[in-house]
């Protein structure tokens, strides 16, 4: 039994006259009166009573009518749901991303196209509060930042841990150092961006001195990634901190990296997504963070 012979019982049964069932099917008379005799034949009895003037269903045409109306909505249903499934695919998922990312953005964007090549993804930039509060409104769909913040109905998924690294002159005796005890750093200025701007990371780096027995006196603060790392290649000695990933795509005459210890600080990346399920691209953006996470550690 075909999908295709219900769908013809069921227009011939509607309109009990084999020609207007055809034009309704946008097929010739004999193929319909083909593939329902297929179906009699198959079934073992006769579906409709036929005469030259009247066509009428049988008793077991009868009986099989409520059971091919249910079978051609499931089919209909069916069709509908896969057709969804490839809109919700095809659709545009907006990703927030965080400054520092470095080689992760580029694994994360591989693992996604490697899961879903009909979804497109939109990157947006912004400040960490701004991006949050446009994946709570539904603007964004999810964004990656460093280190958690609590926003109600919102979700933080852990992923990657970075450590940082001091960025330092290079001609600067600490620069021969690696790693670099985070106490010797101590009498050189800390540039750094106000808590007011990122608070994950000035806190990190705060806590971090503290408990290597210090309070950093505080230099100039960061701008950007070029000036900052002039100011620190050329002018008065100084250093400031970037994540590791970020560090190793920067190439600065007069400014060395270096790992720092005793202690070593490290930032959590989170994805923040609203709560509740989410749809199918934004999980295979969730998926491909993940995996991106977990190639680097393999």
């Amino acid at each position: 039994m075909e999908l295709r012979q219900l769908r013809y019982f069921l227009t011939v049964a509607e309109e009990l006259h084999f020609g207007r069932a055809a034009e309704r099917l946008h097929i010739v008379q004999s193929a319909v009166s083909q593939q329902l005799r297929r179906l009699e034949r198959e079934l073992g009895t006769e579906l409709f009573a036929r005469s030259t003037r009247v066509v009428r269903l049988t008793e077991a045409g009868n009986q099989l009518l409520p059971y091919a109306r249910e079978m051609l909505a499931v089919e209909v249903r069916a069709r509908e749901a896969i057709d969804e499934l490839r809109a919700e695919q095809a659709a545009t998922v907006r990703l927030g991303t965080s400054s520092g990312l470095g080689a992760w953005l580029d694994a994360v964007l591989t693992a996604f196209t490697r899961r879903t090549a009909q979804a497109q993804l939109e990157l947006v930039t912004g400040s960490t509060d701004k991006r949050l509060a446009q994946v709570r409104a539904g603007d964004l769909d999810a964004t990656l930042l460093h280190g958690e913040r609590a926003v109600p109905g919102l979700e933080f998924l852990p992923l990657w841990r970075d450590t940082l690294m001091a960025a330092l002159p290079a001609g600067h005796e600490l620069a021969a150092r690696e790693p670099v005890a985070l106490a010797r750093l101590a009498e050189l200025p800390l540039r750094l961006s106000p808590r007011s701007r990122n608070p994950a990371l000035h806190d990190l780096v705060m806590r971090s001195c503290r408990a290597a027995g210090y309070t950093p006196v505080l230099g100039p603060e960061f701008t950007n990634d070029q000036d900052t790392l002039a100011a620190i290649g050329y002018g008065k000695p100084s250093w400031t901190v970037f994540y590791a990933p970020h560090a190793d795509q920067l190439h600065v005459p007069g400014v060395v990296f270096r790992p720092l210890s005793d202690p070593a600080p490290v930032m959590q990346t989170y994805l923040a997504v609203r709560n509740g399920p989410p749809r199918t691209a934004l999980r295979a953006l969730i998926e491909a963070c993940y995996e991106a996470d977990e190639r680097a550690r393999a």
